[in-house]
């Protein structure tokens, strides 16, 4: 008789965790799969009841099986959450528009109600036409900042308390790789030393945390007086797509960046060490 799930002893096995190590059926992999989000729900309190929760829906399968177990476990252990699905739109022609449709199907499936934002309405831009303006090169960074920004936005047009958002562990080995390949060696290894110090970080009680600020054009969570979304913008209004992504000749540096208040008169085009700043450090 062939090898038996080392759980309960019974089927099969149908795989081998990565996490453990131990080869199960598939009825013993859905069962530690929804104790563990369970219990890592319930030993850091992520959620109290009666809170307004977005579950942010691209219509892969990471989003499609988050979707299903914050349902599944609402239900089941009454969280007494109010879930809705929250998809961005960013306007991709033959890509998004099937994706939109799992998620359809998804709120139909799973019985909750759906936002979808596109980047059209909240940009002016959909990615066909930024893609148009810069070419395929670069167009990522625009597509990257939008998508993060717009999620932020969507969860406040819908007063949500907290969002949840869908990831696999390959996502990190998948970008170290990516990188290995560009023959970018130094990213990989300080994305690993940033998990690692992650991992033992502590915040000694003396520290003076930094203060969380807004962004004086669009008015949504920035660490700087613009925020990046701002600063793209800037450049594809402006005829000047590359504005916030270029770098200095031989500098290393990004380019400095102008962002004008509405109404205001262009008079110089100096650009302070303030402003110019988020270019880098976003």
């Amino acid at each position: 008789m062939g090898r038996l799930c080392e759980i309960c002893q019974q089927s099969r096995p149908a795989l081998r965790r990565p996490k453990t190590g131990q080869q199960v059926c598939r009825e013993c992999f859905f069962k530690a799969f929804e104790h563990e989000i369970h219990e890592t729900i319930v030993n850091n309190r992520l959620f109290k009841k009666g809170d307004r929760v977005a579950v942010a829906a691209s219509g892969g399968k990471d989003s499609t099986v988050l979707a299903h177990i914050m349902t599944l476990l609402n239900e089941r252990h009454c969280y007494g959450l109010d879930l809705f699905l929250l998809s961005i739109d960013e306007g991709i022609t033959g890509y998004r528009d099937d994706s939109l449709e799992t998620v359809k199907r998804n709120e139909v499936q799973y019985g909750i109600p759906l936002k979808v934002l596109s980047y059209k309405t909240l940009y002016g831009w959909t990615m066909d036409d930024i893609v148009r303006e810069i070419g395929r090169k670069n167009n990522c960074t625009f597509c990257g900042v939008f998508r993060r920004q717009a999620l932020d936005r969507g969860a406040f047009m819908m007063k949500a308390d907290k969002m949840a958002t869908g990831h696999n562990a390959d996502d990190i080995a998948e970008t170290v790789l990516l990188n290995l390949l560009r023959g970018d060696i130094a990213r990989p290894r300080a994305i690993l030393d940033i998990i690692k110090s992650g991992e033992d970080f502590r915040i000694a009680s003396t520290a003076k945390m930094p203060e969380q600020g807004v962004c004086k054009r669009c008015g949504y969570i920035s660490s700087q007086e613009f925020c990046k979304a701002c600063v793209l913008l800037e450049g594809l209004n402006r005829g000047l797509p590359r504005l916030g992504i270029s770098r200095t000749r031989g500098s290393g540096k990004k380019a400095p960046v102008v962002i004008k208040e509405e109404g205001e008169k262009a008079e110089t085009d100096k650009v302070t060490e303030r402003i110019s700043s988020i270019s880098v450090e976003f």
